[in-house]
């Protein structure tokens, strides 16, 4: 039990929601001897929505810290397995989910009729104090006051509220039948594109979530109707998923959904619980599940910690996580309904795996689980001969047959000397090359001294650096046939002169800096980094120059395929992003004419490399940054590359200026690959946190890549394509094991397991 100095005696719960009431439930209960007071401005039976989805992991937290509230939802849920979506009037299942889900207002009413039985007083129809005065009379302020929360907003300097408004419009509706799955369908109509969930919350009656981007809502008019008459016309446009029955609504408008997140989740003795603190869109059923689970947290840490400043902290330490994992899930998947649009021409059933496994918490190999005949299906349309996992059907660019869709990311290693490839690139490269991936990378080769990043970079400057990388891709050609070694050229730009990695990255060096140039006289860091000669015609002609003469050493080393390095904030990417590019010529302001010098770079190359080589292109897709590259400008270059010839476009993100603001996550810069793939319909290679063979089949199977760059997986296991191949049963061509390794092709054993499990227990 809590000591006294953790065991408030008063507390306040703003907000009579899901989340508030089951907290002050579960602290009433965990101390009968406590005042509890939940006020609510709205009458017991108001509520907004219709249906709430649990998952079994909320319930089991539920069941086992309050039988009686998980007994009483046990008797009201309504249980269904089948996800249907119909696409272009083809309805394809998928299987083996569970859902689980009752009515909100039955929710309210087995949480009221708890508090009321242990004694919490339950304020209706009454606004509540200032969460500042109740925190003068009380021990714990309890804010669940939703999305709008007046206490979060009352204290925005504490708690540091980041409120993002996104591109669709929704409204909850609800219709007087029961759908026998979770429904997902769409509305190509003259105004663009809609689309519908629907699924059931009791026997007789679904919810009914209809959505659009903004201005398809503006140009349909839907922004001049009333809630009634909002109810008919989604009705009329979803009539056959309808079944031709009515809409209802209940307090329903169409809003743009609100992402909320705060730097900090409690104030002294105010906390806050739910949508206050946090919000994840609805297309993950994930609103209600958090505030329940918030709940369950808070309620614990309170008994748990010795008092209320300590109990806080850890709720937060514990909660935050998951929060934060659960909001980029559910980032994932409002994006792709946004960008809805973008991929309704895939085949159905891609189309289908596409939009189950959008938020990437459901993968290829989970889906597999719930439902292999389905799994299977999109296999064969994506072209897996039968026990061939999707990573290892092969893929062409130009003239070159990858045998899978593997590729070792390019990672810099500062080992060089004077810019030459030593023993340590041999075994670098060449061990991952033995490890059995489609594609080996080079670190970004620089194509001059000056356009190393360090001292300990890699070039393609000298005859002596060419003879030594044709060591490289002759051993690799040798002894790993039908692997392919590809080079990223590139020019560090106002990103050069800097230590070793491990030694301050971009840090300058203490002694013997080169001088740099850039598109514009801006230092990567004021301050710190050397401030950068502008580019004149006569550099900008020279630094072209390197690349060709540095493309032909390329082609001449034996590389299979060359990469133009346009990202990362390096030479060629500082012209690209308007943070980085201030020019007034032809070479700076707008995209066009930041996009000019890669282009006459990207064409200068492309003239001196073999026609039947390919030739990518790796960006930066967002600059992280306000005012910078955008994922719309991101589409453009990709369009601009594509048109003079690259074969692919490697999507990578950031690393242009300091002060960026990524949003790290699993596969956190797939959704701009996928963008560009399926806007353009052009090749990509998806790189960042892909860290299992579980995830590149998912992204390819998904369309939304052709091939997937790994990179730190790579330094942990360089045969970690053989491992894939080895954990999925899969002996095929793709995933050859070299000859002197092929004894090592099965996993080794770590310890008996064939010890003879006891059968009696006899007395003593």
């Amino acid at each position: 039990m809590a000591s006294a100095a953790a065991a408030p005696l008063r507390i306040a719960v703003i907000g009579g929601g899901p989340g508030g009431l089951y907290a002050a439930a579960l602290l009433k209960r965990l101390d009968p001897e406590r005042e509890i007071t939940v006020w609510e401005r709205n009458a017991p039976d108001d509520t907004f929505g219709f249906g709430v989805v649990l998952s079994d992991e909320t319930l089991g937290g539920i069941e086992h810290a309050d039988p009686v509230v998980y007994r009483a939802l046990q008797d009201e849920f309504v249980r269904w397995d089948d996800i249907d979506i119909v696409h272009r009037g083809r309805t394809l299942t998928s299987g083996g989910h569970g859902f689980a889900a009752l009515g909100r207002r039955r929710l309210l009413e087995i949480l009221h009729q708890r508090c009321t039985s242990l004694g919490v007083r339950l304020r209706f129809r009454t606004e509540a104090p200032p969460a500042a005065e109740l925190a003068a009379s009380h021990d714990l302020v309890i804010a669940a006051d939703g999305v709008h929360s007046l206490t979060r907003a009352a204290h925005a300097e504490a708690f540091g509220p980041r409120i993002a408004t996104h591109r669709c419009r929704y409204i909850w509706l609800a219709a007087d039948f029961a759908f026998d799955a979770f429904r997902f369908e769409i509305a190509e109509t003259e105004h663009g594109v809609m689309q519908l969930h629907g699924y059931p919350y009791a026997p007789g009656e679904s919810t009914v979530i209809v959505e659009m981007r903004e201005e398809v809502w503006q140009a349909a008019g839907l922004h001049e109707c009333d809630e009634q008459q909002s109810a008919e016309r989604c009705a009329k446009i979803f009539a056959d998923a309808l079944g031709g029955r009515p809409l209802r609504g209940n307090n329903s408008a169409w809003v743009a959904f609100r992402t909320v997140v705060n730097e900090h989740w409690s104030h002294g003795g105010t906390v806050l619980l739910g949508d206050a603190a946090h919000t994840a869109h609805f297309s993950i059923g994930s609103g209600t599940k958090l505030a329940v689970e918030d709940a369950l947290a808070l309620a614990a840490c309170i008994e748990e910690q010795p008092g209320i400043p300590e109990a806080l902290a850890a709720y937060e330490a514990e909660r935050r996580p998951v929060v934060e994992s659960t909001q980029r899930a559910a980032a994932a998947s409002l994006r792709w309904f946004e960008e809805l649009g973008t991929y309704l021409d895939q085949p159905p059933r891609q189309f289908a795996f596409n939009l189950l496994t959008r938020s990437r918490r459901v993968t290829h190999d989970n889906l597999r689980l719930r439902d292999p005949g389905f799994t299977e299906s999109v296999e064969r349309d994506f072209g897996c001969p039968p026990g061939t996992p999707p990573m290892f059907t092969p893929f062409g660019l130009r003239g070159l047959t990858l045998r899978n869709r593997v590729v070792v990311s390019p990672m810099d290693m500062y080992c060089a000397e004077d810019g030459m490839p030593g023993d340590f690139h041999l075994v670098h490269l060449g061990s991952r090359a033995l490890g059995g991936a489609g594609l080996v990378m080079t670190e970004m080769v620089c194509v001059s001294a000056e356009g190393r990043i360090t001292p300990g970079c890699t070039g393609l400057y000298t005859d002596e650096q060419a003879a030594a990388w044709r060591r490289l891709t002759d051993f690799v050609h040798h002894r790993s046939p039908g692997t392919a070694i590809g080079v990223q050229l590139g020019h560090s730009g106002r990103k050069g002169s800097t230590r070793l990695m491990w030694e301050g990255i971009d840090q300058p060096l203490p002694d013997g800096n080169w001088p740099l140039v850039a598109a514009s006289p801006l230092p990567y860091r004021p301050g710190v980094n050397q401030t950068p000669h502008q580019l004149d015609q006569p550099g900008l002609t020279a630094i072209r120059e390197q690349f060709t003469a540095a493309a032909r050493r390329a082609a001449d080393s034996g590389f299979d395929l060359l990469e133009l390095h346009c990202a990362h904030g390096y030479l060629l990417s500082g012209f690209l992003s308007p943070l980085t590019n201030q020019r007034t010529d032809g070479y700076g302001g707008t995209l066009a004419g930041r996009l000019r010098y890669p282009l006459e770079v990207f064409d200068a190359v492309r003239a001196v490399w073999p026609d039947d080589r390919p030739m990518t292109v790796r960006i930066s897709a967002t600059d992280w940054a306000p005012g910078g590259t955008t994922a719309e400008d991101a589409v453009e270059i990709a369009q601009a590359f594509a048109a003079h010839g690259a074969d692919a476009i490697d999507v990578s993100t950031g690393q242009v200026v300091p002060e960026e603001r990524p949003e790290y996550g699993r596969s956190y810069q797939t959704p701009y690959a996928d963008r560009i793939r399926n806007t353009l319909r052009v090749p990509v290679i998806a790189v960042g946190a892909i860290s299992s063979w579980d995830d590149v089949n998912s992204l390819l199977l998904a369309g939304r890549a052709d091939l997937c760059a790994v990179a730190r997986p790579h330094l942990y296991d360089p045969h970690w394509t053989l491992h894939a191949a080895a954990d999925q049963s899969y002996e095929g061509p793709a995933a050859p094991w070299p000859l002197p390794y092929r004894a090592g092709s099965r996993k080794p054993p770590t310890g008996r397991t064939d010890a003879p499990k006891p059968r009696l227990t006899l007395p003593a």
